[in-house]
């Protein structure tokens, strides 16, 4: 989901892990789906990727698969 916004918004990974304070590796990370973002980092990139309520609480839903909780 995150990957689709962040194209949608014409950024590349290294400007949106910026804007997130944030590695690009952590953000490819959690693109492919690898580990899953802190409540804090999700309203960070609702913030800057303008992500509607309804497509985050479907993410938020959604089942994970061996999923890992980053810190950030």
């Amino acid at each position: 989901m995150f990957k689709e916004y962040r194209l949608n918004k014409k950024l590349t990974q290294e400007k949106l892990a910026e804007l997130l304070n944030i590695s690009t590796r952590q953000l490819q990370r959690i693109e492919n789906e690898e580990c899953i973002p802190s409540l804090k980092l999700i309203k960070k990139f609702i913030f800057v990727l303008e992500i509607t309520d309804k497509d985050i609480i479907t993410y938020m839903k959604a089942p994970t698969k061996e999923k890992v909780l980053t810190t950030n």
